[in-house]
């Protein structure tokens, strides 16, 4: 196991700091996989689950049993972490921009086209192996502004080459799911069906430039803009895992979820031992543009009729809403057929804050499709 130190500041900044990274396995000897935890970070499972998953690392290594090399980066935002209101952490926007830690990361795709012009030929293998290398120089050349932006940079030098790349994050109130692109969902359904994963939601594009897309999208774009006689598969696996709610960290948890995603890179051709058997999946893939988001229409104390994980029908009854001066009470329903995945851990609302998702088989949302 290499560790490294990788220390990070846009040019105008007066201080600076590092983010630590972990590298089992050998550069090049197989496929690479980089998983990192804490990208929101006030996002804590997936902390823990990165300390399981290098202990097991490490003695895979030891083993010989890393066909080719494990990235593994346990805390992905150290500016996140030293952030706090008034005694919470406070790790999901930067507080100096105001800026999602999980959005505006550096999308290559537009660079590339012009690069890569009359480069690429009908070897889908040299075709990845240049667009890759085409893609490090252009995170490589990326000129931050701010030092979240620094941070980015460091993060998505780390993973652009990456055959898999899983950034582990958690909801508020949730079950395990999973988001990934259109084009990955098969490639995702080992991922899904190893993890438990409730949903997994698929999207062409989400919208402004969360660190998985960043990694993947521009496979499919470039595919569709130099046509089929330039072969370009989607080469990198990339998703958002989403390990349950904030307030699932123990270590019966951390340990399942890292046997999981061990069993997956396993399964991936990652890690040369024999994967579990493959559970039945819990879900199909859904579009991201069917996730229904329930609002509150008023303030009010908020009470849950229907449990995280449950399916539901159009119009079923999701929780209420009751205001404690007047005693009225609205009750909340789903529109739209789905699994009732993820939930607010709030218990008192103001008129607009998010209630609960669910995830539908139907697209019917455009535009922004993630959540602040």
């Amino acid at each position: 196991m290499q560790e490294k130190k990788h220390a990070f500041r846009y040019p105008a900044s007066s201080s600076g700091q590092h983010l630590t990274s972990f590298h089992f396995g050998t550069p090049g000897s197989g496929k690479k996989a980089y998983l990192q935890a804490a990208l929101h970070a006030d996002e804590v499972p997936g902390m823990l689950v990165a300390q399981t998953l290098r202990t097991e690392l490490a003695a895979l290594e030891a083993a010989g049993k890393i066909r080719g090399e494990v990235v593994l980066v346990p805390a992905a935002n150290p500016i996140g972490l030293a952030q706090a209101i008034h005694g919470a952490p406070f790790g999901r926007f930067d507080l100096a921009t105001g800026v999602n830690f999980n959005r505006a990361h550096m999308h290559v795709a537009q660079a590339l086209k012009g690069s890569l012009a009359g480069k690429l030929g009908g070897d889908a293998g040299a075709n990845v192996a240049l667009i890759r290398a085409h893609a490090a120089q252009a995170v490589a050349g990326w000129q931050p502004a701010t030092d979240a932006d620094a941070l980015k940079k460091v993060l998505l030098g780390l993973a652009i080459d990456a055959d898999i790349v899983l950034d582990l994050h958690c909801d508020n109130e949730a079950v395990m799911h999973v988001y990934t692109g259109t084009p990955l969902a098969e490639a995702a359904g080992p991922l899904s069906a190893y993890l438990g994963a409730h949903a997994l939601l698929v999207a062409l594009e989400a919208g402004e430039e969360p660190f998985d897309e960043a990694c993947s999208r521009l496979w499919w774009e470039l595919a569709a803009h130099f046509g089929p006689a330039v072969p370009i598969p989607a080469a990198c696996l990339a998703a958002t895992v989403e390990l349950r709610g904030e307030m699932d960290v123990n270590y019966e948890l951390a340990e399942r979820d890292a046997r999981a995603l061990l069993n997956f890179l396993a399964h991936a051709g990652v890690l040369d031992i024999e994967p579990e058997p493959m559970p039945a999946p819990l879900c199909a893939a859904t579009p991201l543009e069917g996730v229904e988001p329930i609002v509150a229409p008023h303030n009010g104390v908020l009470v849950f009729r229907k449990n995280l994980g449950d399916t539901l029908q159009a119009g079923d009854f999701v929780a209420d809403l009751v205001d404690p001066v007047s005693g009225a009470v609205t009750t909340l329903a789903c529109t739209r057929a789905g699994v009732f995945f993820a939930r607010t851990a709030h218990r008192h609302l103001l008129r607009g804050m998010a209630v609960g998702k669910v995830a539908g088989p139907v697209a019917f949302r455009a535009g922004k499709l993630l959540s602040q």
